[in-house]
């Protein structure tokens, strides 16, 4: 069976993003050759925040997405998100970045893909939605981003 992987919506914006070469030729490669090797879900609100990106990337960003399977928001991911809020784990105005990780969570998804040092892929952070998942008896997702997924056949052929 393979593993899961929830994407973020900060992987998919960094697929188009001509902003940060790095970062967009990394995921897009990660994206075409190691993608197919996971279960890659993405939910309902990835689509809404890629909703709001202008054009002309928001057709670009919901093409990616729309193969993807998505993950429902369902109450008791709602109830986990506002358990990280309340907690302090993260703040209000981060909200969706909450309900991203409770949705990892509650869908038991192996990894949280994202670019979103700040908030997601943030040691400190992820420590505490660690001991707070544990202790509430939620599956832990490891918090990632796409570099930390990537092959030796990915990193061979790229060198060649």
């Amino acid at each position: 069976m393979k593993q899961s992987l929830y994407l973020e919506t900060s992987v998919v914006g960094a697929y188009l993003d001509n902003g940060e070469p790095f970062r967009r030729d990394l995921t897009i490669r990660w994206w075409e050759h190691e993608l197919p090797e996971y279960r890659a879900v993405a939910s309902v609100l990835v689509e809404r925040e890629l909703e709001r990106v202008p054009e002309p990337h928001r057709t670009g960003y919901l093409s990616l997405v729309r193969p993807l399977e998505k993950v429902e928001l369902t109450e008791e991911a709602a109830i986990l998100a506002e358990g990280y809020l309340t907690r302090g784990i993260f703040h209000r105005k981060y909200l969706a970045d909450a309900l991203h990780v409770a949705l990892a969570s509650f869908h038991k998804i192996d990894y949280l893909v994202t670019w979103n040092f700040g908030h997601l892929a943030n040691v400190r952070r992820q420590a505490r939605i660690r001991l707070f998942n544990t202790a509430a008896g939620f599956f832990v997702p490891m918090i990632v981003t796409p570099e930390f997924l990537v092959s030796e056949a990915t990193e061979k052929s790229d060198k060649l």
